[in-house]
């Protein structure tokens, strides 16, 4: 199936990296022979100084292009939450995971945009809300990947955590444990931080939520893969601990004495571009090895 090509594209790239304005300035040559007009976001405005500025509330674009790894399509990630906006993530980092195309492949991957050869992977997201001593909602926060809660001091200390479910028949206690913290992660999230952690490797398509303890101090303690249907608490076990709320490993808020992070599916998506011939699967064995047979070269 082609698709409508795009006519006006954004582009977030990841700041300080080396060449940036050649790089902005071949994305914005090569897209404008291609018919496409090109917005750059106000942070690397300084790196192509003639550009027109990204502006997602005064103008329309088409589709966002994220320069950078992994990092930067996550901040693109959320930057087009609640504009329907899809991603095509370009990796100029390490390993880009998340993203469709190299820093070589920039020109094939805009001839295929302008060919409408490209195709819509839908991803869901995360919500966490924070819930004061009394329960009721502080703030919230989005996320593609995860949300880690964990000790707010840089000293090798551990913690207490609570944990509850609820969507269910009643709310009920999924335990304690004592460690590092926990991740809560999405399925897109689960070849992160939560397969560091020890997690599983889930699909996209599949509608569940990750619970993986960092390093847990008990052999009791393991992954918990539950239905995105259901809701997870998570609050000190000590009220006078503090602990910080991660988001994507990016953004950071400190909770409260008696805070809690209520974690759950998110009613937006992320739509993210791949070309045909790409999957999950082969991303896997490229990006992770994950079950390359020895002389398979990828």
């Amino acid at each position: 199936m082609t698709r409508q090509p795009p006519r006006r594209v954004g582009v977030i790239a990841r700041e300080r990296q080396p060449g940036l304005d050649a790089l902005l300035d071949h994305i914005r040559r090569a897209a404008e022979a291609r018919g496409m007009e090109v917005r750059f976001e106000q942070a690397i405005a300084d790196y192509a100084p003639d550009a027109a500025a990204l502006d997602l509330e005064r103008e329309k674009v088409d589709m966002i292009i994220s320069l950078g790894g992994d990092g930067t399509l996550l901040r693109a990630a959320r930057t087009v939450l609640g504009h329907g906006l899809p991603l095509l993530g370009v990796n100029t980092g390490n390993l880009g995971f998340l993203t469709s195309a190299g820093e070589d492949q920039i020109e094939s991957a805009l001839d295929r945009l302008a060919a409408g050869d490209y195709f819509l992977d839908q991803r869901f997201t995360l919500k966490a809300c924070v819930l004061d001593a009394d329960g009721n909602e502080v703030d919230e926060h989005h996320a593609l990947n995860d949300f880690v809660v964990h000790k707010a001091a840089v000293a090798a200390r551990v913690t207490r955590l609570d944990l509850w479910v609820e969507g269910g028949i009643r709310r009920e206690e999924i335990g304690s444990f004592s460690g590092d913290g926990v991740i809560l992660s999405s399925p897109t999230g689960s070849t992160a931080y939560s397969l560091s952690a020890g997690g599983p490797i889930v699909h996209p398509t599949m509608e569940c939520l990750l619970v993986t303890p960092i390093c847990p101090h008990t052999l009791a303690v393991r992954p918990l893969v539950i239905p995105a249907t259901r809701k997870v608490t998570i609050r000190a076990a000590d009220p006078d601990q503090d602990l910080i709320l991660t988001v994507d490993g990016q953004e950071v808020r400190g909770l409260g004495h008696g805070d809690a992070v209520r974690v759950e599916k998110g009613d937006q998506q992320v739509e993210l571009v791949r070309f045909p011939g790409q999957s999950f699967f082969s991303t896997l064995r490229r990006k992770l090895n994950w079950a390359v047979r020895s002389g398979d070269g990828v």
